[in-house]
C-alpha cells in the first residue's frame, strides 16, 4: 500500500512542477515536435480550417496585445 502512496505523491508532485513551471514561463503551452505535419498528414488545423493566415494573423495580434504598454478596458471583443 505504501508503494501506491508513494507512486500517487510522486506523481502529483510532478504535474505540480510542470504546472509551475508553465506559470511562472508564462506561455501556453505548445504542441509536440511538428505534430501531423512531422507524419506527413495533411489534415485540417480545427482552430484555422487549414487557413495558415488565420494563425499567422492571431500570433501577430496576441504579440501586438503583449507588447503594448496600456490597453483599453472598456473595449469589448
Amino acid at each position: 500500500m505504501i508503494t501506491f502512496v508513494l507512486a500517487f505523491l510522486f506523481i502529483a508532485i510532478m504535474i505540480a512542477a510542470m504546472a509551475v513551471g508553465v506559470i511562472v514561463k508564462g506561455k501556453p503551452i505548445k504542441g509536440s515536435c511538428g505534430g501531423m505535419a512531422a507524419l506527413n498528414m495533411d489534415t485540417a488545423c480545427d482552430i484555422c480550417g487549414g487557413d495558415t493566415k488565420k494563425c499567422d494573423e492571431e500570433q501577430e495580434r496576441l504579440a501586438e496585445e503583449k507588447n503594448a504598454l496600456a490597453y483599453d478596458a472598456t473595449h469589448k471583443k
